[in-house]
This record gives C-alpha cells, sequence and structure tokens, in this order.
C-alpha cells in the first residue's frame, strides 16, 4: 500500500512526470481477434530492456475485480492475469528481461501490517454475509422471490498468501504462462524470464529492487537500462527513486479516470439490469483501464529545482537531496510504521516537511542521511522543528472538523427541503451531482434511515436519524492537555511515571523503525524479526535525546510459509491451512488461541472512513507461535512440505538464447552429479553471453529435459514440444549498494525549467480561509454550493484550459457558463494561497429564447455542462471583494492575475493586483 495519496499529491505537483500511455490495440477480423505485434517498436517512443511485474497488483483484481462477476474457479482468474500480464507486455515491450515477482515471505514488520488487513477483509465479509442472510430471510418473509448466492470457490482472498493450495496452483499457471509466450510469441524472443514465486521470501517489489542493486557496477553491466516497472504501491516511487537509477519508469493504471469511469457506467440502467440478474457482463460495458508512465528521470528534475537550498553550508548534490527525501517520506507514511499524528498528505504533511527541510538545512549542518544511514542529531533538530508546528495543525484540523460537521448537517436540510409532498425527493440533478465525492462504498445504515425516513414524509423521523454522533473524542487535539490525553488513551497509561517511560520506548522504536525502512529501501532487510511493537505513533515533539541512542539490527531468518499464515490469518481462513494448523487456530483449548479473537476493536483514530480504522488486534508473541508450530510440523504431507519450504527464483530461456546454450552444454556434462536431482548444480553465468546479467544458475534433473507441461486451464492446450530451458537462479552476492548513477550513464536532456515548478504553496494550518460555504448565512433554496460547486467549477476551468490549444486567443477572459438546478449561490475554492469565490447567477432569456450574455463575454466563450437552469458568471471574490480574473497560458500551468477593486468616496476605484499559479487538474 505504502503512502496513502502519495501519487495523488505527486501528480499534482509535478504534472510533467506523468505520462498518458499510448496504447495500441488488438485488431478484430472476421470475428477474431489478432494480438498485438510486441516486437515492432514501443509506440511510446522508449524502448525498454527490462520490465518488473509486482504480481500481487494483478493476482487481486482478477481474484475480486470490481464492478464485474467475481470469478467461479481458479481457472478464471489465471485467464484473466494470463491476459493482464499481455497487455501490460504490449505496453512495455521489453527486450531483455521480464521479471516477476509474487509477495513471498515478508519480514515481521510487514507482518503485522497484512495481519491487520486479512482480519479485517474476514470481519467485513462475514458482516456482508450476515446482512445478506438476514434481507433474503426478509424478502422471503413477505413473498419477495430471492435469488440464491452465486456459488463460487473464489471467495476468500485471503489465500492470495504464501503456502496456500492456491498460490501453489498459481506459480505452475504462470509456468505454464511463460513456456507458451517463449515457445509462440514473436515479442518474447531473445527474452530472459525471471519467475519468484511465494516460495521465495521477501515482498514482490523488494525482490525486484534487490535484483536491480546487486546488477548495478559489476561487470558487463550496461549503465543506460531502461527499466519498467509495474506496480500500484506508491512505496515504488521512494524505492526506484532509492536505485539511483535514471532510465526508470513505473507503470500504473490511472485510478482517476478510473474513479470517472466508475461514476459514470453508475448511470447504465442496462448494466445494472444485467449485473443484478447475476449475469456476466458483456465486454463493451466493461470499463477499459487507462495507463499512466511516471518517469522518474523528470521526477529527479523536479526534486532538483524544488529542493534546492539557497545558503547551503555544503556542497549541493541531488543524490543527497534525493535520498532525504525518501527518508523525509518515510514519516507520513510506510507498510511498517503508523504516520505522525500530525502529518497527513492530504493537510499538506509533504509541503510542510520539504518547506521545514529547506529552512533548517544550514542549522542542521547538512544532509539528514547517507545512503541508509541515518545522521540522528540532525533528524532531531528536523523532526523538533516539525513538532512546532503540532498545535497549529491540530487548532485547524478542529477548525475544518467543525465545518464539515455543519456543512454535513445543512446539506440534510436541502435535501429535506427539496422533498415535495409525495414524499420522494425530486431533482435529476441531484442524482447525478451527488456521485461526484460519494466514496466507493456501501451506502451507511444511517443514511438508509434517512432516506427511508424522509420519503415516508416523517421529519421529524429524518432529523433523528440524521443526528451526527461522532465517536467521543477523549483526546482533543489542539486543546490545552492533548498530548498527555492521547498517551493516556492510545497507549494505555495510567501514571506520569509510566507515560514518560512508553512515551521514551515509543520514540526509540519509532527511531528504529526509520533506521529499519531507510536500510530495508537501500539494502534490504536488516533484520526478519523487527517490528514496531505498538498501534500508534508518537508526536513529532517528542522526538528529542535522538543523538544517544545505539540502533543497532540482528539479521535472523525469514519464516516458512505456515508459520506467517499461521501469524497472519484469522481463524475464518484456517480452511488454508493444513489440519493439524488449522485446529491450533480454531480450537478453543489451543495454547495459542488468543491470537485470533473472532472480534476486534477498531479505532476510527479521528479519520473519516471505515477501512482507514486502526485494527486492535494483540501482537504475535513469536517464540510461543513457533514452538507450538514445532509440534505439528511432522504431520505434513509431502506436498504440504513443498508448500512450506523456501525456495530460489527460476530462470526460463529459449534454447536458441546463448545462455541457454551454455545451460544445457553444462547439464549434459552433469548428468551423472549426485547433486543434480536436487538442484545443487552450482554455476556462475557469463555476463557477456547472458546480455549483462549477472548471477548463478542452479541446474536439476528437469533442465533440459522438456517434460510435457499441463495446461491449469481446460480450454488451453497442454505444451508438449516446447524448446524452453528453466533453472534455478540467485543473485550475485551482497555489495553494498551506491546511491549514485552508475559510471558511464546518459543523463536525459532537461525536461523541466525552473520556471515550470510551482511555487511553495502556503502551508495548510496557515490559511485563514474556509473552503466551501458558511452553512451559517441564510441556505438560497435550490441551489448548490460548497465544495462540490467548487469541484464543478474547476473542471470546467481545466476544461476551457485544454481547448486553449485549439485556437483560443490566450488573452481571453474565463468566461464559466455552468447549467444546473439553482438560482443563486457563491463559494470558495483555495489555490496556492489565494482565495477565490464566484457567485453564481441565474439564467436570463432573451426576447426569442435565446440566453443572456454578459456584456464582457464574447460568442463562442462560454462552456456548458449538463441540463439546468443557472451559470456561473466570470465575477469572482478576493477576500469578500469583487475582483476580475483572466487566464494566460505559462507554461503548463494556469496563472491568475487578480485585481481587487476598492471604491473610493469619489466613486471611482482603486486597483490592487496579486498573482498566483496552480495546475488545473490538481484539485479534482
Amino acid at each position: 500500500m505504502g503512502i496513502p495519496a502519495f501519487y495523488r499529491w505527486l501528480s499534482g505537483k509535478y504534472p510533467l512526470a506523468v505520462v498518458n500511455v499510448l496504447e495500441e490495440l488488438p485488431e478484430v477480423v472476421n470475428a477474431q481477434t489478432i494480438p498485438v505485434d510486441s516486437s515492432k517498436p514501443n509506440p511510446n517512443g522508449i524502448e525498454y530492456h527490462n520490465l518488473y511485474l509486482d504480481m500481487n497488483n494483478i493476482i487481486h483484481p482478477c481474484f475480486h475485480p470490481e464492478n464485474q462477476p467475481a470469478p467461479k474457479n481458479y481457472e478464471e482468474v489465471f485467464v484473466s492475469m494470463f491476459k493482464y500480464i499481455d497487455r501490460i507486455f504490449s505496453i512495455v515491450r521489453p527486450r531483455k528481461l521480464l521479471f516477476m515477482a509474487i509477495d513471498g515471505v515478508a519480514p515481521r514488520a510487514k507482518m503485522n501490517q497484512q495481519r491487520a488487513r486479512r482480519f479485517r477483509a474476514a470481519k467485513d465479509a462475514a458482516d456482508a454475509a450476515a446482512e445478506a442472510e438476514k434481507l433474503r430471510h426478509e424478502l422471503q418473509r413477505v413473498g419477495e422471490e430471492v435469488v440464491p448466492p452465486v456459488q463460487t470457490k473464489v471467495l476468500d482472498s485471503n489465500v492470495i498468501t504464501p503456502g496456500t493450495q492456491f498460490m501453489a496452483a498459481l506459480s505452475l499457471a504462470l509456468q505454464y504462462y511463460i513456456h507458451l509466450r517463449l515457445n509462440n510469441d514473436p515479442g518474447w524472443h531473445g527474452l530472459k524470464v525471471i519467475l519468484s514465486d511465494a516460495n521465495v521470501p521477501g515482498e514482490g517489489e523488494h525482490k525486484i529492487m534487490s535484483y536491480i542493486r546487486l546488477q548495478r557496477n559489476l561487470p558487463a553491466f550496461d549503465p543506460n537500462t531502461k527499466h519498467c516497472l509495474y506496480g500500484l504501491d506508491a512505496d515504488l516511487i521512494m524505492l526506484a527513486l532509492a536505485t539511483h537509477e535514471v532510465h526508470f519508469s513505473i507503470l500504473r493504471e490511472d485510478v482517476f479516470a478510473l474513479r470517472e469511469n466508475e461514476k459514470n457506467r453508475d448511470h447504465c440502467p442496462e448494466q445494472d439490469n444485467i449485473k443484478g440478474e447475476g449475469l456476466p457482463v458483456p465486454e463493451n460495458y466493461l470499463m477499459k483501464l487507462k495507463f499512466q508512465f511516471l518517469h522518474i528521470w523528470v521526477l529527479r528534475d523536479y526534486l532538483k529545482h524544488d529542493l534546492k537550498i539557497s545558503d547551503s553550508p555544503v556542497k549541493a548534490e541531488l543524490e543527497r537531496l534525493i535520498d532525504d527525501f525518501v527518508f523525509m517520506c518515510l514519516f507520513v507514511g510506510n507498510d511498517f510504521l503508523p504516520h505522525i499524528p500530525s502529518l497527513e498528505i492530504s493537510e499538506g504533511a509533504i509541503d510542510l516537511l520539504m518547506a521545514i527541510y529547506k529552512k533548517e538545512f544550514s542549522r542542521m549542518g547538512g544532509y539528514l542521511t547517507d545512503s541508509f544511514e541515518v545522521d540522528l542529531e540532525r533528524v532531531e533538530h528536523f523532526i523538533q522543528a516539525v513538532g512546532s508546528h503540532e498545535n497549529a495543525i491540530f487548532r485547524r484540523r478542529n477548525q475544518v472538523q467543525r465545518e464539515r460537521d455543519i456543512r454535513d448537517r445543512k446539506l440534510l436540510y436541502i435535501k429535506l427541503g427539496r422533498t415535495g409532498s409525495s414524499g420522494k425527493t425530486s431533482g435529476n440533478f441531484w442524482s447525478s451531482f451527488n456521485q461526484l465525492d460519494t466514496p466507493n462504498s456501501q451506502t451507511p445504515k444511517k443514511q438508509l434511515d434517512i432516506d427511508n425516513a424522509s420519503s415516508n414524509g416523517s421529519y421529524g423521523m429524518a432529523l433523528n436519524a440524521s443526528e451526527h454522533h461522532p465517536v467521543d473524542d477523549k483526546i482533543r487535539l489542539g486543546e490545552e492537555g492533548w498530548k498527555e490525553r492521547y498517551y493516556d488513551e492510545k497507549f494505555e497509561v495510567e501514571t506520569e511515571d509510566y507515560l514518560k517511560r512508553v512515551r521514551k520506548d515509543a520514540v526509540l522504536k519509532y527511531t528504529e523503525g526509520i533506521c529499519w525502512v531507510m536500510h530495508y529501501y537501500y539494502n534490504g532487510v536488516c533484520s526478519w524479526q523487527w517490528f514496531y511493537p505498538y498501534h500508534y505513533a508518537p508526536f513529532a515533539s517528542d522526538f528529542y535525546g535522538l543523538e544517544n541512542l545505539e540502533i543497532r539490527f540482528s539479521l535472523g531468518f525469514p519464516f516458512k510459509p505456515f508459520d506467517q499464515l499461521m501469524g497472519v490469518l484469522p481463524a475464518a481462513s484456517a480452511h488454508a491451512l493444513p489440519l493439524f494448523y488449522r485446529r491450533l487456530m480454531t480450537d478453543s483449548s489451543s495454547p495459542i488461541a488468543d491470537f485470533y479473537p473472532s472480534d476486534f476493536l477498531l479505532d476510527m483514530n479521528g479519520k473519516r472512513y471505515s477501512w482507514q480504522a486502526v485494527c486492535k488486534l494483540p501482537f504475535i508473541k513469536e517464540s510461543h507461535l513457533l514452538a507450538e508450530i514445532a509440534k505439528v510440523e511432522l504431520t505434513l504431507t509431502d506436498e504440504e512440505r513443498q508448500r512450506n519450504c523456501l525456495g530460489l527464483d527460476v530462470l526460463f530461456l529459449h534454447v536458441e538464447h546463448p545462455l541457454a546454450t551454455k545451460i544445457v552444454s553444462s547439464y549434459n556434462r552433469n548428468k551423472d552429479h549426485p547433486k543434480l536431482s536436487k538442484g545443487k548444480v552450482k554455476r556462475k553465468i557469463d555476463p557477456e553471453i547472458s546480455g549483462g546479467m549477472n548471477g548463478y544458475t542452479y541446474i536439476h534433473d528437469k533442465t533440459a529435459c522438456f517434460p510435457e507441461i499441463c495446461s491449469p486451464v481446460k480450454d488451453l492446450m497442454d505444451i508438449s514440444n516446447h524448446q524452453i530451458v528453466s533453472v534455478f537462479y540467485k543473485c550475485p552476492p551482497f555489495h553494498p549498494h551506491i546511491p549514485q548513477p552508475p559510471e558511464g550513464v546518459c543523463m536525459p536532456r532537461r525536461s523541466v525549467s525552473k520556471k515550470r515548478v510551482l511555487s511553495m504553496p502556503v502551508l495548510w494550518h496557515e490559511k485563514t480561509a474556509v473552503l466551501g460555504r458558511l452553512f451559517s448565512e441564510r441556505h438560497v433554496p435550490n441551489s448548490i454550493s460548497g465544495p462540490w460547486l467548487a469541484r464543478l467549477a474547476h473542471r470546467l476551468v481545466s476544461q476551457y484550459y485544454l481547448e486553449k490549444k485549439k485556437g483560443i486567443p490566450e488573452s481571453a477572459c474565463i468566461s464559466c457558463s455552468m447549467l444546473c438546478d439553482a438560482e443563486e449561490t457563491d463559494f470558495k475554492v483555495e489555490t496556492n494561497g489565494l482565495r477565490l469565490s464566484a457567485s453564481f447567477e441565474p439564467r436570463k432569456k432573451r426576447r426569442g429564447g435565446e440566453k443572456a450574455r454578459s456584456r464582457k463575454m464574447k460568442s463562442g466563450e462560454w462552456k456548458k455542462t449538463s441540463a439546468g437552469s443557472g451559470y456561473i458568471s466570470e465575477n469572482l471574490l478576493f477576500d469578500s471583494e469583487k475582483t476580475s480574473c483572466k487566464a494566460k497560458r505559462k507554461d503548463e500551468s494556469l496563472s491568475t492575475h487578480t485585481e481587487t477593486r476598492k471604491r473610493k468616496r469619489s466613486g471611482r476605484r482603486k486597483k490592487n493586483s496579486t498573482e498566483s499559479t496552480f495546475t488545473p487538474m490538481s484539485y479534482m
């Protein structure tokens, strides 16, 4: 998961780093689909050498797809994955290497997060099943026909964990797919393919990064290798920066376009009927995902400008600045530590960290890190400076929450006020407008109560149902004594002395954590057993005395797959384990039964959505768990032992590859070697014939036997005459990562100039404007206002901005026309500290039915949206005074020139000018 909201922040702040993919689609001729020829040049203009797939980002959407019928069996999952990999391959078209990495056993620091996710998934599934069954009984009671639930084997997504039968079957399915493509697809000709399945320890993305780091700066390594990594996790961006490979791109779905398509598709009644009947959704109804490249070399250019230190006491080094940026981002979120309470990306946390970093750089004495080594004395100075803003952040957060509560209550009055005599809410506008910012979740029960009460015409019932009952906020951040209340509530301290000890220990463990993560990002796992032993983080202002800490790690060993399953799965998923392991989970007399609670506390911790809640699960006692597992390990069958062992990566080559010729020759010389059957005949790879790849092969007895490959899918044929060689593969020996671009690299042309970099925005907690309408004011009937209106207006302006390329003069005014069911209203929106408001005026009709035009508007300047009866005029308000606003294209940003006009007693106006810039889509 990585860093929530990071990609949205990055794509808004550094827009040139994100590029839409040009994709060649398969052709259909005479009802036959002709696949894309991936051997042809890449239409995106970049010929990538290596493609890396973080496979769990492919497995999950194929296992439990959104807005589509669930697959009925594993075969359907595999077929869906094959198609998805084909599509990604045709976009990137690698020429040297395809690396497919599935999550193996994770470090203990990650297992705590995995445990919380899987317990939460089981709890949500049980709640949903109970609600569905209750609804069926209610419908049957009133005589309604009930559709039986669809029977499927693919129900529990928790089986996507190393050691399960599904993961073993998936490994075989991918081996079949690799053989099939290497045998027949011209785009795969000459390609090396590495499969790192779930039996190879380590997270998928970190196995990929380990491969990249260990290939660098070795003989025959090409410093200009072009890498492309597919995955959705935001921490992939940090990992890519940490490699210091310049020619690096990240391929990911355009999730923002995906959400827009979901909203639009919700209005398709024909599809709703099909889905409601449980029928397969035709292909033409399915959303077609769009992809984007995030080019790391462009992001590096942005960071060079954005992190420039004007009064630096040391020589400016871009690579050191990048390492410090990666380090700072650890405080706003990662998979191993809870984020600091005062740092939320949606509240401008990264902008705050960057501003403090530049301001305090000289006083700190220089950089925070040197590769993965952290200078704790400087970090203490830095984080204390961050802590000095905590009070202001919490006060601002409380203010925003109060305004949100007022807004939500007012919106209810709006909804009730539009209820007609029939008791049903009128207005097609609301049905579509409410789709703007609705989370993708089921309707809360309280909202259903409101709708039912208001539709029955009971105003009092509706008000009671709408009563907002926030979680009892015992901490009250921002009010006097908030820090003591936080530790008392979250860490369950009882005395002042105990509070001091807990706070000191939490700071120590959190500091260990950021050092552990930096080492993990730059050099791999430094301890398989370390983990952060609390559910919550300390405050930034509590990080003092760090320079006296001695932080050391012991490497240890990874868990076995079944050990991890016992550590992360809930009892509801015990079916994924062997019988005697299962009993340890489900038997109430089991000595470790307390590790698997059937119910647990969910702490919203100040968040808005239930998925953001903290799962208060007990931490696993490792020694106790492993001791009980050791008692039943001898009961495993041979097949179960195979699933429970740790393995190696597998390298696949066509026999025509030069390296394959060498491997077959070695195999023939060692046919009678006693270690051959165990895959222990080790040979060093010659990088001159492998295309620059270093490492070792382990030949086994099936390396060059070319056995028949059985198809995992009934409709696909077995492969009997393949020409594929497979061997176990191991990376070169460990050597320290050099956090510099490799010697001999050709740096890309600079794509970001200083003028294209947005100025540092006003810090979130220092803004004084209120986002949205003040609902204490009189509400205008039949109108929309606040952030929703701001989003619509911003979307409108963005459309205007894009159409300037079509010939509209750059000096033209922004002439916003929006049609909606409204008479008059106003809204406020902030952009880089510039507070703007737009007045909303009713439509007027001229004789003959034509719309009235403002005198300042020119023909053709109006932009129209959905049908309605109003438009937004071009009159804007700045600090509650009239102003005018003009748009000019200046590079890739929208520049606004705002003139504040004040009336003198004589009636003449005095003009004061301010300027600001913003990126059109940054607020969508």
